[in-house]
């Protein structure tokens, strides 16, 4: 007999860092814990050492080459005429250590105006490798490598001086390395971002500071299924909002504070209310319905559908708050929060980060600090190096 242990190993790390805590949730919150549970967590990960060193936090900060995970909508507002970053995020490095992110995005701006620009990024998330084998003899009978990948293009455009708008095109693919025998197969979907960012200069004292609001709404697109179309399941469509100020200490010095809100439009699942055969034939209603809802019908749904009513709604909402001071635009520290309720997963920690630029590279790095126990995020490092073509172009003249 055959026991496939790729899938409860998958299982359990896709478990883990759905919520990163739901194995470490309080015992007097169990009736309460109900976190936003998705397919295709990957696509929740920041991707890079910037965003992810204040907090993951990108919606509203300053444009950078990874503004595609964030806000495509920042690419129009990027000084530079192009530029390409690579990222990597070793992943749940305290339990496994072949797991891990790799991101690749760029951009490019359109016409001698710069009010239009493209995008793209290339992410691929490993499980590492993981093998099958036979329960009775232990030899292996063969080794899986399940993925999660996602390919997207975007198109930005000013449509004034000071807001932006943009859209973007998600393929998006995840095999969970299920064996031949097993009646799974890799899911397939196709998803779509809007996103908006604007920014305007104000006085504040003798200094003009730079006040910025973004907004994205990622991830809207169809269902995905393992089971060739039996069962369906809901992307990580979020919803996220920020705001920042970028103030200029001298001519040298400057500091940035950002603050972003973020929830998932996704439905909750239904909940069994009591042990009665009518409770119980209400509840496979309720799993039915959910089961057969539209990706779109679900986004509506999910302002109001909380177990826990008002309360829950608002638990849902996540927070970040980061920091960013930079000297002279070649040195940077970075610092910021996150925080997630604890019955929607108990995500908290901390951050740190800092970088270095030079006319054509950046090299950034962060580090995550948690602040609830046994996270398994715990310690996780990112890294960055992003290429400026503009500055490359300068090399050569």
């Amino acid at each position: 007999m055959i026991k496939n242990r790729s899938l409860k190993l998958w299982s359990l790390v896709a478990l883990l860092f759905i919520s990163a805590t739901k194995l470490y949730a309080q015992e007097n919150v169990k009736a309460q814990f109900a976190p936003i549970n998705t397919a295709v967590p990957s696509l929740s990960i920041a991707p890079d050492a910037r965003g992810g060193g204040m907090g993951d936090n990108g919606v509203a900060t300053l444009p950078d080459v990874n503004s595609q995970y964030w806000n495509p909508a920042k690419y129009v507002f990027n000084y530079s005429q192009a530029g390409v970053s690579l990222s990597y995020t070793p992943w749940l490095r305290k339990l496994v250590n072949d797991v891990a992110l790799v991101n690749l995005s760029g951009y490019y701006k359109l016409g001698s105006d710069d009010r239009q620009a493209i995008g793209a990024s290339l992410r691929y998330f490993s499980f590492g490798e993981v093998q099958n084998n036979d329960e009775n003899s232990g030899a292996t009978l063969m080794t899986l490598n399940p993925y999660e990948m996602a390919l997207d293009v975007s198109y930005s455009r000013k449509l004034s001086e000071a807001f932006s708008m943009a859209v973007a095109l998600r393929y998006i693919r995840s095999d969970q390395g299920a064996d031949p025998t097993a009646e799974m197969v890799p899911g397939n979907a196709f998803s779509a971002d809007i996103a908006g960012y604007l920014e305007r200069y104000v006085i504040m004292g003798q200094a003009e500071a730079l006040w910025s609001f973004g907004f994205n709404v990622s991830n809207i697109g169809t269902k995905i299924s393992y089971d060739g179309g039996g069962t369906n399941q809901f992307l990580p469509t979020k919803l996220s909002i920020g705001t920042g100020l970028l103030y200029p200490i001298d001519d040298y010095n400057q500091i940035g504070a950002y603050v972003d809100l973020s929830k998932y439009l996704v439905p909750s699942e239904p909940q069994r209310t009591g042990t009665t055969q009518e409770d119980e034939q209400d509840y496979n209603n309720r799993v039915e319905e959910y089961n057969s809802m539209s990706s779109i019908t679900g986004m509506f749904k999910s302002f109001g559908d909380s177990p826990l009513g008002f309360k829950g709604e608002l638990q849902e909402i996540m927070a970040s708050i980061g920091i960013e001071y930079s000297y002279n635009q070649q040195f940077f520290v970075r610092g910021g929060y996150y925080y997630e309720n604890e019955n929607m997963g108990n995500r908290q920690y901390f951050s740190f980060g800092a970088g270095f630029r030079m006319s054509v590279f950046q090299l950034d790095a962060a580090y995550l600090v948690s602040t609830v126990p046994s996270n398994p995020l715990d310690q996780t490092l990112r890294f960055s190096l992003s290429f400026d073509m503009d500055g490359i172009k300068n090399l050569f003249k």
